[in-house]
């Protein structure tokens, strides 16, 4: 998943954030929400509450996109 398309769709993905990681708390949303850069902000607080480094933040990021598409797919 790349910034622009995470940036269109961040309101969608901040919905399914709690169930793929426990950490993120509503204040961390709220601060990726405030972020110029929304992409950059998830991604670096991936890395310090999870120990990812940043491409493993971007992989998983693209993992929950996915799942998030699949599930779409199959409600139609």
């Amino acid at each position: 998943m790349n910034k622009s398309l995470f940036e269109e769709k961040w309101n969608l993905l901040r919905g399914q954030v709690n169930a793929k990681w426990s950490l993120m708390v509503e204040y961390d949303l709220v601060k990726v929400d405030k972020a110029d850069v929304k992409f950059d902000k998830f991604v670096t607080m991936l890395q310090v509450k999870y120990g990812y480094t940043r491409q493993q933040a971007r992989e998983e990021i693209s993992k929950l996109w996915s799942e998030t598409e699949t599930k779409k797919r199959s409600k139609i």
